[in-house]
Formats: C-alpha cells, structure tokens, sequence
C-alpha cells in the first residue's frame, strides 16, 4: 500500500510520510468510537463543555509549534498562522457556548392532559474529511458541535495536512477526552471511500472540491448515512459607486489574495460600478504590487507558495486562457522574483477586459488570480453573480445597507456579506447553493445535522 506523504510546497522537502490504515485498525477504530459514544452521549453538557474548552486551550498552547509546521505542509507565511488558531478557538468556544439552547428540549406548546416535547438525540459516529486549506478551522466547524452533541469523532485529514490530524489528537488526549471518542486516521482515497459505504457511520462531514463530493455521495447511496458537504465556490464582490472606497479596495484585494486564493469563499471575481471602475483597478493594482511573495517562514512575507504545483497550474492554465481571449493583465509576474513557472510559487494576477466566456470568471481558480468586469447596474451584477454553478457567499460594497439587502435576497448563495468577505461568523448559518454543495455548520442550524430529533407524545392524565 502506497504511503500517504506530504511534500512541502516551499522547497520540496518530505515534511511527513504515513502508512495508511489497515482494514483491521479502521474496523476497530469504529467499534472503539461506538463504545466510546454509547458512554459519552450519558454525560452531562457541562462535562462535555469543560472537556472541549481544555481541549482547544491545548491546542492554543501548541502555537509555537504549529504555525511553522502549517507553512512547511501548506505554505502560508507564518506572520497569518497564529490568526488560523484564533479563528479555531473563537469557533470551537461559540459552539460550546451555544450547546445548552441549541440542544434544549423542543416545546410546541401545552396540550390538556399531554406533556410533549421534542428532544435532540446524538446521531452516534461522525465523519470529518477535512482539507488542507484551512486545516484547523474547516475540521472545528464539525467536530466541536459533534462531541458536544454527545457523538463520536473520526477525523481523516488531508494529505497535505497530515499533522494536523495528529494536532488535534494531541489536543484532546491531553484534555483528557474518554478513549476512543476522538481518533484520527491516515487513510487512502479508496479506504475513505470504503469507509463511508460501509454503513457504520452516522454522518459524514466532508469540505472539498465538487468532484470528491460527488464520489462521497455515490459511497453512501442506500446506506442511509447521512451527508453534509461544503463544496467548490466562485465568490463574487459587487463594488457600488457610494461604497467607501479605501475601505472597498483594501478589503477586496485582501479577499481576492490572502492565502494565495486558496479560501472557500474568496473573492474570485469582482464587478464594479463603471463610473469608478477605472480609479478601482488603479488601486487594486497598486495594492497588490506591495505583496510579497517570498519563504512562508520569513516574518516579512505576506504571500507564499500555493499548496502543490498542480493547484498553481490550473491557475495558470485560466490566466494563459483568458489572456489568449482577449483580457489584460495589471500585474508584470516580473515583480515577484519567486514566481516560477511549473512550481507551486505564483505571482498574483488581476485581469481586466475579462467576461464569462472565460474560465476564469466561471469556475473554481481557487488560487491568486482575480477577474473585475465593469456593470452598468444593479440588475447587470445581480445577472452576473447570479451566473454561476457555485453558491457560497458574495459580498456587496456599498453605503446604502438597505439596497445591499435588496440585493443580497436576490442572490443565490449561503452567506450575503456587507462591506467585508472571506469571514465566517459562528452565530450564523454556514451553508451554501447549487454545486457547492448542501447542508450547514455552524451555529444552531449546525446542530441539527449532527442530532436526529425525537419526539416524545406523553399522555399524562388518563
């Protein structure tokens, strides 16, 4: 069996090489998780709160560790590392505060001579498939609200984050979560796959691109199991004219370029008003020209190497595509010493002159490449946005809130963001349309995919 390796997008080297799971250990890794959760669905929330804050103060207490690890496997700079762990801790904290009101009985109202309620019972084992994007945050959006919930956790990290996984065991055997109720396991594609059919798991939680999502679902058709995916994006932003300029430019750029465009609900196109499209592209151009594109491990850098080079390809495949039909790139690679054709180290790109007959407006670059068309109206960028496959979020940039309303309800897409992008509140539902897939974490809606609600019709007078 082929080992799982991951390989540094920085320079090559071997960070870490896994030998997968064999048949036995992933059976009794299950058997171990049932047990565990036949126990752990007894214990009271307060017990499972305390258990679940020292795990994530365990897992902030290996900062020093962990944010040069994340550069090494993924390739973002160090000096954004430690706001990853932020983001974990202020998601995982949110969730276990919720867990009272979110798991509290269902009343629907007194009846003469019935008590009835409807109470959220754990579902049992809970899969998470998580990638390599945003290692800690995508995994905690499942599994803090799972072991709340009273279930077992089985996480199966990305390649590419391998020792993530291995984190996130750290954390909770030193918070001292009960044996067997959180594992990890190193698996192939082919046994995660095997795994899901299998029928001896209660839900599946899976972030990824379309096609494995696709592949997920097939291995769990007629098993009953069930299935949330948070899938592929094309996010736009729409920039009206009375929207706060400055403000407008630094964020969308930001949006378009942080972790080299790898985010799920980055910015991957942009439509501008035509009265300030022009002054726009000046100083997106501007402010992208101050990244820099250097060693993740270097303090000073704010860009770093995409995770493989083959991710960098499809980048560049777009932008060659693009270019060759017609649009016009601001940004001379030239610029960025470390761009390099063929590796993972990509210079960012914003096109202009572009439409939806390109690729690059149309599908997933999910990489640091941005297209920005100029609209005439509302209803031309409400057209435009709404020109998708994809349905994450979209972001609106203006100073009318009420207007940005109007339009946000017209939008086909999970989150409607004003005046900021690429964030996700945990009191709000994390969810999205068409091909990027169904389901929700986060917040209360989040609970009810890892509970099953029972009903109790209680007649209490006879």
């Amino acid at each position: 069996m082929t080992d799982i390796v991951c390989v540094s997008p920085i320079d090559g080297r071997l960070v870490a090489r896994r030998v997968p799971a064999s048949a036995t250990h992933i059976a009794s890794t299950v058997e171990r998780a049932k047990a565990a959760q036949r126990v752990w669905r007894e214990t009271s929330l307060a017990e499972r709160a305390a258990l679940c804050r020292e795990a994530v103060d365990a897992m902030l207490a290996m900062e020093g560790e962990i944010v040069p690890e994340l550069a090494l496997q993924m390739g973002r700079p160090v000096r954004y590392g430690a706001g990853e762990l932020r983001g974990f801790a202020e998601r995982a904290r949110a969730m276990i505060d919720i867990a009272d009101e979110a798991l509290a009985d269902v009343d629907p109202g007194p009846k003469e001579g019935f008590r009835r309620f409807i109470r959220r019972e754990p579902l049992g084992v809970v899969f998470t498939v998580a990638p390599w994007n945003y290692p800690y945050l995508t995994a905690v959006n499942s599994i803090a609200p799972a072991l709340m919930a009273g279930n077992a956790v089985i996480l199966k990290h990305a390649a590419q984050t391998i020792l993530v996984g291995e984190r996130f065991q750290r954390a909770f055997d030193a918070a001292g979560f009960p044996e067997g109720l959180f594992q990890t396991l190193v698996l192939t594609h082919d046994d995660t796959l095997r795994l899901i059919g299998s029928g001896e798991l209660d839900q599946v939680c899976f972030t990824g691109s379309v096609e494995a999502g696709r592949a997920i679902e097939r291995a769990a058709a007629g098993t009953f199991t069930g299935v949330g995916l948070e899938l592929g994006g094309k996010d736009p932003a729409y920039v009206r004219a009375d929207c706060n300029f400055d403000h407008t430019v630094e964020n969308v750029v930001d949006g378009a370029f942080f972790n080299s465009g790898q985010s799920c609900c980055g910015i991957e196109r942009v439509y501008v008003a035509a009265s300030i499209h022009d002054r726009f592209v000046e100083a997106a151009t501007a402010l992208a020209k101050q990244y820099v594109l250097a060693s993740p491990l270097d303090p000073a850098t704010t860009l770093g190497p995409m995770a493989r080079a083959s991710l960098a390809g499809v980048v560049r495949e777009q932008t060659a595509q693009a270019l060759a039909q017609g649009a016009r790139g601001t940004l001379d690679a030239k610029l960025f010493a470390a761009d390099r054709p063929g590796t993972p180290w990509l210079a960012p790109q914003i096109l202009v002159d572009v439409d939806h007959s390109m690729e690059v407006m149309t599908e997933e670059s999910f990489g640091p490449v941005v297209g920005i068309m100029k609209v005439e109206s509302d209803e031309q960028a409400i057209e435009l946005m709404n020109d998708s496959r994809y349905g994450l979020t979209a972001s609106i940039w203006t100073g009318d809130a009420e207007a940005a309303e109007r339009i946000g309800e017209r939008i086909d897409t999970g989150t409607v963001f004003l005046n900021r992008a690429d964030y996700l509140d945990p009191a709000l539902a994390w969810t999205g349309v068409k091909d990027t897939g169904r389901g929700a974490t986060l917040s209360r809606v989040g609970y009810e995919a890892l509970t099953r609600p029972k009903s109790f019709h209680l007649r209490v007078k006879v």
